[in-house]
């Protein structure tokens, strides 16, 4: 069971880490889309959120404090919200490819949520992890 959940960590975690070295390599680029959809502040908004990436995705790969990493991810949500409201999109294109970025957003803060959850109920329990647990969620 400690390979298949390492495997499993290490595949949700690669994700992450891929965007949070194009938040944090490509700010300028990115905080221009954010700008774009009415983010203020996007550029320091634009390197919160790669820092959040890389360590919410390194926190979750190593197993150090998994439980907190998978919460940082969660920021993904409200992140969706401002930057892929696709109920606003002026053609039926647009609206579909919004959709689809808003929701490439809140499935994986989806599995973050359970993943807290399952960090913290298997604890120390968890194998091939550096640390357990940080919160102890009943």
């Amino acid at each position: 069971m400690d390979i298949l959940v390492l495997i499993g960590r290490v595949l949700f975690a690669l994700p992450f880490l891929a965007f949070a070295a194009n938040h944090l390599t490509k700010t300028q680029y990115m905080a221009g889309y954010a700008q774009s959809k009415g983010l203020p502040a996007a550029k320091p908004a634009i390197l919160l959120s790669g820092l959040l990436l890389l360590l919410g995705g390194l926190s979750i790969l190593l197993g150090i404090w998994a439980d907190l990493g998978a919460l940082l991810l969660v920021f993904l949500v409200p992140t969706a919200l401002v930057t892929h409201a696709f109920w606003k999109g002026d053609s039926p294109d647009g609206r579909q490819a919004e959709m689809t970025h808003f929701l490439k957003d809140v499935g994986p803060a989806g599995a973050a949520l359970m993943l807290l959850a399952f960090f913290s109920f298997v604890g120390d329990e968890l194998g091939l992890a550096v640390t357990g647990p940080l919160f102890d969620i009943d």
